[in-house]
């Protein structure tokens, strides 16, 4: 078991893609694959607690970014009984202001990082669909087919907010 810091803060970004399919291999050989649903690329920040996991799952599984019979965007994952590929994705916590090499001091550290990246998966799970995830640190490749495009960025910094 882990602990929760004592810091307040709340900052976990999801990079959520709508595909068609995806696939991400890890030294030639594919660990996970889906077919319509979304691409979700985890990552947090040093200060992280993992009081909104539960909440950023939620609210992943719940957009309504699917189009309905009148293709409006009106269905979730849920409703399409979707399929979901979660990556972890450092690098979502780049800081490019300084310079032209980005700086990753702001990202978790790694031990930590991974356990909050499985309670994600763990929480994505409970929905009952296919959930399936890459090799946290692996270096990976990942082919995906993006249905739309829709790209999503979502902060839990934001659910705080409102």
């Amino acid at each position: 078991m882990f602990y929760t810091n004592i810091f307040t803060h709340n900052f976990m970004k999801l990079l959520i893609q709508r595909v068609a399919k995806a696939e991400v291999r890890v030294e030639g050989q594919a660990v996970g694959q889906i077919s319509q649903g979304f691409l979700v690329l985890c990552g947090f920040k040093k200060g992280d607690s993992i009081d909104n996991i539960a909440r950023m799952a939620e609210k992943c599984l719940n957009l309504r970014v699917f189009e309905d019979i009148e293709e409006k965007m009106n269905l979730s994952l849920l409703d399409i009984k979707g399929e979901l590929l979660a990556v972890s994705q450092f690098t979502l916590y780049a800081d490019c202001r300084k310079g032209r090499r980005p700086g990753f001091d702001n990202s978790m550290l790694p031990e930590q990082a991974k356990q909050y990246y499985e309670l994600f998966v763990e929480e994505l799970k409970k929905s009952h669909l296919k959930v399936e995830k890459g090799i946290f640190g692996a270096k990976m490749k990942i082919k995906l087919v993006n249905d739309g495009p829709v790209t999503i960025m979502l902060d839990s910094d934001d659910l705080s907010k409102h």
